[in-house]
């Protein structure tokens, strides 16, 4: 009981809810001992569903199960038989079970064929892709998505092992999405994108890859967020191997891979996906009102069933064992926790996290995938994208939490959007992007990013388009930006560096946003004559050095280079020194200050005042800038002489504390960052 009430320990306004937090460890606890038969066995070894079912060759032939509770009769047909129901095709229930078997010698099946199953029930009957199936292709003619064989004759060679500790470094995430990741106007392939793009990621620093829309999806314009087949990679982006080597040649340069894991709904076609898998569409969905997300247009697992569960443990295993995934990004941990959704809720105080309007099966559930994961693989990396607050998310399970390595701090996106849309320059205040950026609760480390990818969507706008708009059009070449353009950039960089050298556990950007891509992403779709020309990145943009682009680029290349600097090696000696500690602050000249480690970061937010021997105390001694988002090579004036080292002044009032007077002359809309050299 004691380790389990530190996260109330930590959190003393937690305490009116001790009770509660206890009741939900305590059932994720039962929970977990009922699946592992008391703890007779690991949890990993019950989320073991994808090596029983599906479909298998095996050293005598093939065998192939599903789990059709309602089903009178099931047939397979694809290339093999023509379509149609043969009786050598005919699966059988396993006696005492809802599992149905085909057992096949090693000729009945070939690589590459097509297949589907044929579901009898009571009162109908259908053609369904099998739930547990690994391959799902689309025919380019009549659009049908079929289950494929997929059984190579060698199997893929891994050739790197990944030991990425992310408590030893800042996690720094490239977010991507492999159909939108090339110039072309065509979706990109896992190879395309291993060769064109992946170089991008590590010469500019970051060290972990996103990426997005991989469990298959029949609308390519969700985003992949309507997944189908919940094990099988998107085919439309290449074959399982080429996957599996773009992310082993991320392993070769030390970048995790970790990927969006979509389990808070699934799409509602019935032929492609679960809803109607056998005759009842509420075999892997809550029944009732709770069946469709009714902002969606998709439906809701029910986490208190246990096969259910199996099947989505299952699939967290799956990834991180097949395809050496290092982690997720859960989508959408907000919709499963409340029975609203998170729809019109205000989450004003801790009540509305504990007043009986949550979805105990969804906590437990995302509480014993956390276990599972960091069973799995103990130095897998969770992040939670969750919007309402709930605390404990990120907090260890033994402290009473769900587990989460992460959660993503939305406020932080939200408040620039804001700020940009409602605050004129002048009215930008330090002291509220400070707290905005480091209010966090104190045991959870968040992921911090300036923008999201829903910004980039058509009917939104990136923080650079808020900025600059259609001026990018025709003011973006150098030497011919006006004033709007050169606010943009300026601000940009400033946005990104308070946002980046903030964070307490890691920074994310979506892809193209680091060198302000323009224009918005527009998925092909009917409206736009199923056109790509909006759904790729031009990366001619920041090749191109008499554009602007690439001074926005080149700024993030060193930004995140600081930013590893802040963080000591060690877990301790990081502990003790690469806090956020706030040196000053004056939101009337628009000033703020702060320091991390040996580092200092300075801002001027202020459109119009520059100021000459501006000073605040920090520790006596001297310091050297490392970055000026002025500096010409980002596009900015080269106002300071940066080669110039900055001597602290002696306070006689203050000299037992070992601090002076640093003065530095701060031109208007810039940052720099210091370090101290002695």
């Amino acid at each position: 009981m004691k380790k389990l009430i530190k996260l109330v320990e930590n959190d003393k306004w937690l305490e009116p809810y001790a009770d509660i937090i206890n009741a939900r460890h305590q059932y994720a606890l039962h929970r977990q001992e009922e699946l592992t038969q008391g703890g007779r066995q690991k949890l990993s070894e019950f989320a073991s569903g994808h090596h029983y079912f599906g479909l298998h060759r095996t050293a005598r032939g093939w065998v192939f199960r599903e789990w059709a509770p309602t089903a009178t009769d099931i047939f397979l047909i694809g290339d093999f038989n023509n379509w149609t129901e043969t009786p050598e095709y005919q699966l059988h229930r396993i006696p005492g079970t809802e599992n149905w078997e085909l057992k096949l010698p090693a000729k009945a099946l070939c690589h590459g064929q097509l297949y589907k199953m044929s579901v009898h029930w009571n009162g109908g009957q259908g053609e369904r892709i099998p739930a547990w199936c690994r391959r799902v292709v689309q025919d380019d003619a009549t659009k049908i998505f079929s289950a494929q064989v997929w059984a190579p004759q060698e199997e893929y060679q891994w050739k790197h092992s990944h030991n990425f500790r992310p408590q030893r470094m800042p996690l720094l995430i490239y977010e991507c999405h492999i159909g939108m990741g090339q110039d072309k106007e065509a979706v990109g392939t896992y190879t395309e994108f291993k060769e064109n793009v992946l170089p991008r990621v590590i010469a500019d620093g970051y060290n972990c890859l996103q990426i997005m829309a991989i469990q298959e999806h029949p609308y390519y314009g969700s985003f992949g967020y309507h997944v189908s087949s919940f094990f099988a990679p998107s085919s439309r982006f290449g074959t399982p191997e080429e996957l599996k080597s773009l992310i082993d040649e991320a392993h070769k340069h030390g970048i995790a891979v970790i990927m969006d894991l979509v389990q808070s709904h699934a799409v509602k076609n019935e032929i492609e996906g679960l809803g109607n898998l056998c005759g009842d569409k509420n075999q892997y969905f809550y029944p009732g009102d709770r069946h469709e997300h009714p902002a969606w247009d998709s439906l809701c697992f029910d986490y208190g069933k246990g096969q259910v569960i199996h099947f989505l443990l299952s699939n967290c295993k799956y990834w991180l064992e097949e395809y050496h995934f290092d982690g997720f990004r859960f989508d959408g941990v907000t919709s499963m926790l409340y029975y609203s959704h998170g729809l019109g809720e205000a989450f004003c105080g801790y009540g509305d996290y504990y007043n009986g309007h949550q979805d105990d099966n969804a906590i437990c559930y995302l509480t014993l995938a956390n276990n599972l994961i960091h069973e799995v693989n103990p130095h897998a990396i969770t992040i939670a994208e969750e919007v309402s607050g709930m605390p404990g998310l990120a907090a260890p399970f033994e402290a009473g939490g769900y587990g989460f390595d992460y959660r993503m701090a939305m406020n932080i996106p939200d408040f620039w959007i804001k700020t940009i849309k409602e605050l004129r320059d002048e009215d930008w205040k330090p002291s509220s992007i400070l707290w905005e950026l480091t209010n966090r609760r104190a045991d959870e480390h968040t992921i911090s990013y300036c923008e999201s990818h829903d910004q980039a969507l058509v009917g939104d706008k990136t923080i650079i388009f808020r900025l600059i708009d259609a001026d990018m059009y025709w003011h973006f070449r150098k030497g011919d930006e006006n004033g709007v353009a050169q606010r943009g950039i300026a601000l940009h960089k400033m946005i990104r560096l308070v946002t980046a050298s903030t964070i307490n556990g890691g920074y994310l950007n979506f892809m193209g946003n680091e060198y302000g891509h323009p224009e918005w992403i527009d998925f092909p779709r009917q409206g736009n004559g199923w056109s790509h020309k909006y759904a790729r990145r031009q990366w001619n943009l920041v090749d191109n050095k008499e554009l602007c682009y690439h001074w926005l680029g080149d700024f993030d290349r060193e930004m995140l280079s600081v930013v590893r600097q802040a963080f000591p090696a060690t877990p301790t000696a990081r502990k003790k020194t690469s806090q956020v500690v706030e040196v000053w602050h004056n939101d009337a000249d628009q000033v703020l200050a702060y320091s991390r480690g040996e580092l200092l970061f300075v801002f001027n937010f202020s459109p119009t005042r520059s100021y000459t021997d501006y000073g605040f105390m920090v520790p006596e001694g001297a310091y050297q800038a490392v970055l000026n988002t002025d500096d010409k090579k980002f596009g900015g004036n080269g106002f300071a002489d940066d080669s110039v080292r900055h001597l602290t002044n002696e306070d006689p009032l203050l000299t037992p504390q070992h601090k002076g007077w640093l003065k530095l002359y701060l031109p208007a809309r810039t940052a720099v960052v210091l370090r101290k050299i002695d």
